[in-house]
């Protein structure tokens, strides 16, 4: 979703463009974030033209150059309405409709199947291979994203030893950078907007030499620039309230392969488990 400034000013200035610019102009409006990812080789080679066309297209536009639009592009998409805001604007559109907690829950199976088809198996394998091979995981996420990290860092560790949820509050930072290595994992949930601070963690992890997983919601995310696996749950309105049953549904699958894969830490985590003494803990 391109914000409605920039939108508007694309529109207002497309009838003056060459028809090869037109092309572009159609592909940016209908394509932002590809545009936003993609060199001016790569967006010409996809409208079938060439690319001096294309940056001759940001220079019609009153740019300086292609890296120049191409930034303006992403802040623009990364920028739209407030998480808060588009969440309720979902909500009010099914509040005169009969059932809503059915339709709200139609709305997040549908969700949930669209991130599926859209994850990419590659980068999941990766993540999956760094979670299992790594010998200590580092997870963190914060405000909306730190129930998910809660729930990932518990249940993976029930998988594996060594998983840590790094919780600003009570946890020292340069402690917690200063164990990690070429063996760690950093994994973090990243969503609009994007908190400074998990960005910020993401580079000095990357600094320490740890692996970088980032869960976020664009592949041009902040926290993508640092992160050596991206996976992205692509919403259709940047509400990251809406996206926590797809976030839920993709940690779950994560730990699902890494427990199948990896059978003999599992059976040796199970083993501990079923020898410890713990009747006095529970009620059933």
């Amino acid at each position: 979703m391109i914000n409605i400034v920039f939108l508007e000013s694309l529109k207002t200035q497309f009838s003056t463009l060459s028809k090869s610019q037109q092309k572009i102009a159609k592909y940016l409006l209908d394509q932002p974030q590809q545009f936003a990812i993609k060199s001016a080789g790569e967006i010409g080679k996809a409208v079938g033209v060439s690319e001096t066309t294309v940056i001759r297209f940001c220079y019609s536009l009153q740019f300086n150059g292609f890296s120049e639009m191409q930034k303006t592009v992403r802040e623009n998409l990364l920028l739209p309405k407030s998480s808060l805001d588009q969440y309720y604007s979902n909500k009010l559109e099914l509040v005169n409709q009969p059932h809503f907690f059915t339709n709200v829950m139609d709305q997040d199976c549908h969700n949930i199947k669209r991130t599926a088809e859209q994850i990419d198996e590659g980068q999941f394998q990766k993540a999956v291979h760094h979670l299992i091979q790594a010998k200590q995981i580092f997870i963190t996420g914060l405000r909306s994203s730190f129930a998910a990290a809660h729930w990932l860092s518990f249940t993976l560790g029930l998988m594996r030893k060594n998983v840590f949820l790094y919780k600003p509050d009570t946890d020292d930072l340069i402690l917690t950078l200063d164990r990690m290595n070429d063996q760690s994992v950093f994994l973090a949930i990243s969503f609009h907007r994007y908190l400074k601070e998990t960005v910020k963690m993401a580079e000095l992890a990357k600094n320490q030499g740890a692996t970088v997983i980032g869960i976020t919601d664009s592949p041009v995310a902040p926290i993508s620039q640092y992160a050596d696996v991206v996976l992205t749950i692509s919403q259709p309105e940047k509400s990251t309230l809406d996206a926590m049953p797809s976030l839920f549904s993709l940690l779950n699958a994560l730990v699902a392969n890494v427990s199948v894969q990896n059978k003999e830490q599992f059976e040796k985590r199970k083993h501990q488990y079923e020898t410890l003494d713990v009747d006095h803990l529970f009620c059933d």
